[in-house]
This record gives structure tokens, sequence and C-alpha cells, in this order.
């Protein structure tokens, strides 16, 4: 199972597109209301969790996923049981993605020490402990996935299914939706 995180402030494309990519290569994907059951994304989106972030099974995560948003980020850095979330699925080895701002909760937790990362163009600072790679569309340093902003928002989705299922995956899910810009 794939968790996302979704807070209230969380953009849109940063959330949904690794959701659709994973879906399309028949990964189970949970939406994870952070703030609610009902979500507003950053430009007033609505969406429907799956679960709550107290709903989240330890035992069933292949991955946890933080998308973007900074009021998004902000609610997830705020909330002590999406921390623990992410935290709990680092420790235990599962794959650990972010994007946009979403890598400053990772950095927050010290996930993202002596690690190579992406973020949104300009927040580089709040990568703590980081190598960070400026100009990247998606880094992936082990069990750690960054992005950087909702233009790459794809290229992060097929990172992610990349790692979870192999290029393979990708490169079928790639080609079904015409993305001719894979490169893994």
């Amino acid at each position: 199972m794939v968790y996302i995180l979704l807070a209230d402030g969380f953009e849109e494309v940063e959330a949904l597109s690794p959701s659709d990519a994973l879906r399309r290569a028949r990964v189970e994907v949970q939406l994870v209301g952070v703030t609610g059951m009902t979500v507003t994304a950053s430009h007033g989106v609505k969406v429907l969790a799956d679960v709550s972030v107290d709903g989240i099974d330890p035992a069933s995560c292949e991955a946890l996923i933080v998308p973007g948003g900074l009021r998004g980020v902000e609610n997830i850095k705020n909330s002590p049981a999406a921390l623990g979330a992410v935290r709990a699925a680092f420790d235990a080895g599962k794959l650990i993605c972010a994007i946009c701002a979403g890598p400053t909760v990772l950095a927050k937790l010290g996930i993202l020490e002596g690690r190579e990362a992406v973020c949104y163009p300009g927040m580089e600072g709040q990568l703590t402990g980081a190598k960070v790679r400026v100009g990247a569309h998606a880094v992936t340093d082990g069990n750690v996935i960054t992005g950087r902003s909702a233009g790459t928002s794809w290229d992060f989705a097929f990172a992610i299914l990349s790692a979870l299922r192999g290029p393979e995956a990708a490169r079928k899910v790639a080609e079904a939706i015409h993305y001719d810009g894979l490169q893994i």
C-alpha cells in the first residue's frame, strides 16, 4: 500500500499524479486525510481521503508520499500523527517520497541528512543536511525520492513507480499516457 498524505493546502497535481500513475500500474494507493477526511487543496479542489492519518497500517505500507503546497506542508509539520507516520515508515525502511515544499518535512525529521535531494527552487536552504541537486526533476537516493515542483510531478511519479515496480512498469504507464519525458 502506498499512502499519500493530504493536508489542507496541498498541491493537487503533486498528490494526484503519483496516485494516478501508481493506480494505472495496479499499485494500491490510499489518500490519507491529515486535516480531515475532506481535504481542500491549494487551488480549492476538494478531495475525499480514503483513510485518516490514524488509520495508516504500518504493516501494509510500501511507501509514503508527502506532496507540496506551502500550507499543506505546514499542516503536515504541525501534525504529530503525520510526522510520526513519516518517521515510522522511514525507520521501517519503506520508500519515503516528497515533492516541492514536501522535502522540508523530511529535513525536519533528519531523513535527508547526507542524502541527495531536490525541492522547490528557493527552499534549498531548508533542506538541512542534504546534498541539494538544483534543477533536477526527481532525485532517488536509497529509499528516499524527492521531486522539484508541480511541473515535474510526472517525473516524480514515475521515479516512485520505478522504485516500487521497476523501470518497465514505469515505461508502460508512460507510454499509455503518451508521456514523452521519461528518463529512468
